[in-house]
């Protein structure tokens, strides 16, 4: 069931502010801006500011993107940077198509299905964190590298220029920085690379002091001369390889250590991937493929709320729908998805409108069962004669996956799109700083399952199952919206929840995006931001037997909107995460 529903929306916000960005005009930090040109959100002003620079000098989204995910790796480099990976979705308006490259980090190849275990038990999970064997051989610089390549118009040298500068000169920490490095600085600690960037005297560097990172600079200077092949060979290499298998500590502080070799290095590839595409209300969505869950878990949840006229009902039996519809694609997702090159993921199944009909039929639109609920069948509906076998599906389970990564979104003058999930998984990924090189390495192999059998359990090569999701949305073959959030598993419903709010719901992009976040991942409680709990909404929802949990902030997601009068609206967070930054070439006047 779809419908012609189209929101009109021109401009954003009753109180919307804009600046007009021109080369060497002052940058003012503001969520949202409407106006002409290029568009760019994130939640660091100096990431923004280092993507219209690019934009200014003449370069395209792609190119710009690179920049501000580069110029992110130095303010908010607990959540992402060289030593992570991401998935890359690009629009190509010249050719009217849709590319994604994966660059999620990969399991060394001396990995197996027991890595995590010791005595058939789970290791502790913390202390696997903590460790280089928690860190996967990192693919954001190939990832980068394959993008400007093949869709780009500068080089590394060019984009990586205003990061560089940022690093060199530094910038102003602000609460929310001192707050992050207050909940890590006992894993910061232990480290005394990572100790030296970022604690004085074991506590966090105050509100306003000016934080350099000359070594990261010199890793992008590296980068800039010697191209890709500078981090995955040479003396990069050998010093990740070195910080992976050697982890520098403290004294009297042992970690586990990995086990990576310089050719895990120079093997990595990036992967150019089919994006997922689906349909609701009459939009063309596309999202991330596996090895990422985002795209099929958010397609497989709208199929089965386009069932529902949820624009025709109260907005608390909207919301419990969503969240119901969260919880079945949930189950799914916990159970089938993972690595393709490793496992057949019934895909087609997933994505039927017809299994999502069949699973709507679980849905009690008055109340809520509260519990997990099993996976679906989806192999009846997959209509593939090259999955001959029906594999057991896995006892799907919440899994502990960080919910601290970043997302940006970009386009230009030309129409050229850019959404963009990049991590380093957890709050300052493993803690373990390169030395020399300033950048912190991912603890993305915790993605993993510690124990199987299930489809996202450890193996040599494999990229562990992720819940990235960069979105882009088409109206009548034309860009309508970008749209994606950093949150571990509760990207999806972020990304979700935006969507019903924005397509459903009536809501313009910046209330979708900081109205209250409710994230249902088929576990015994939905996730809710503090101060939720008590409010008017709450209530109403607790009608229907929604139950909730606790958790730490969801998300700080970034969105463009593509108004039907030709401008574009950027929007970022208005309060999470300190607030965001959007800027748009040419103001709207």
């Amino acid at each position: 069931m779809t419908s012609s529903h189209r929101p009109a929306r021109t401009l954003l916000a009753s109180s919307l502010i804009v600046a007009l960005i021109l080369p060497g005009a002052a940058f003012s930090k503001t969520p949202i801006a409407t106006g002409s040109g290029g568009a760019v959100a994130t939640i660091s002003e100096p990431a923004s500011k280092a993507a219209m620079t690019i934009l200014n000098q003449g370069g395209n989204a792609i190119d710009a993107a690179v920049a501000a995910a580069a110029t992110l790796g130095v303010t908010d480099p607990f959540s992402c940077g060289i030593g992570g990976g991401g998935f890359m979705m690009i629009y190509l308006a010249k050719d009217k198509r849709v590319i994604t490259i994966d660059h999620r980090e990969t399991a060394p190849a001396s990995f197996a299905p027991t890595t995590f275990q010791e005595n058939g038990k789970e290791i502790d999970f913390e202390q696997a964190v903590a460790s280089g064997l928690s860190v996967g051989v990192p693919g954001t610089v190939r990832g980068w590298h394959e993008a400007l390549d093949r869709y780009g118009s500068m080089s590394f040298k060019q984009v990586l220029a205003p990061a560089i500068s940022v690093a060199s000169k530094g910038f102003q920490l602000n609460e929310n920085f001192n707050h992050l490095v207050d909940q890590r600085k006992e894993r910061f600690a232990l480290f005394p690379a990572t100790a030296a960037l970022y604690l004085k005297d074991g506590k966090p560097l105050p509100v306003g002091a000016t934080l350099r990172n000359p070594d990261l600079a010199k890793a992008y200077r590296e980068i800039a001369n010697g191209g890709v092949k500078a981090f995955y060979s040479g003396k990069m290499a050998r010093a990740i390889v070195e910080a992976v298998n050697h982890p520098p500590v403290a004294k009297g502080v042992n970690v586990r250590s990995g086990d990576m070799t310089l050719a895990d290095l120079s093997n990595y590839e990036a992967r150019l991937r089919q994006p997922v595409h689906s349909s609701y209300r009459g939009y063309d969505i596309y999202g991330m493929g596996l090895p990422s869950s985002g795209g099929i878990t958010v397609a497989a949840a709208l199929n089965i709320l386009e069932g529902y006229d949820l624009k025709a009902m109260p907005k608390e039996k909207a919301e419990h729908l969503y969240l119901e519809a969260s919880r079945l694609a949930f189950a799914d997702r916990n159970a089938y998805l993972a690595d393709p090159e490793f496992v057949e993921a019934p895909t087609a199944g997933l994505l039927n409108k017809g299994y999502a009909a069949k699973r709507r039929e679980l849905i009690n639109p008055n109340q809520s069962g509260g519990q997990p609920l099993p996976a679906g069948d989806p192999y009846a509906f997959q209509q593939d004669q090259s999955v001959p076998l029906r594999p057991a599906a896995s006892k799907s389970k919440l899994l502990s996956e960080s919910a601290h990564t970043t997302h940006l979104t970009v386009s230009d003058k030309d129409g050229n799109i850019v959404s963009y999930t990049y991590t380093i998984e957890d709050w300052g990924g493993s803690g373990i700083t390169v030395p020399g090189y300033g950048f912190l390495l991912n603890n993305e192999m915790t993605d993993f399952e510690f124990t199987g059998p299930a489809p996202n359990v450890p193996e040599a090569g494999k990229r562990p199952r992720s819940s990235m999701s960069p979105t882009l949305g088409f109206k009548d073959g034309k860009p309508a919206f970008s749209v994606g959030s950093p949150g571990g598993a509760t990207i999806i419903t972020t990304v979700l929840q935006t969507l019903v709010n924005y397509l459903d719901l009536g809501m313009t992009m910046d209330q979708a995006i900081n109205a209250p976040r409710l994230s249902e991942r088929n576990g015994k409680g939905t996730q809710i931001e503090p101060g939720f709990a008590g409010s008017a909404q709450a209530r109403a929802l607790g009608q229907y037997g929604q139950r909730w949990g606790d958790t730490e902030e969801i998300g700080a997601a970034n969105a463009l909107v593509f108004n039907p009068d030709g401008t574009v609206t950027a929007v970022s967070e208005g309060q999470r995460h300190g607030a965001g930054s959007a800027l748009v070439q040419k103001s709207a006047h």
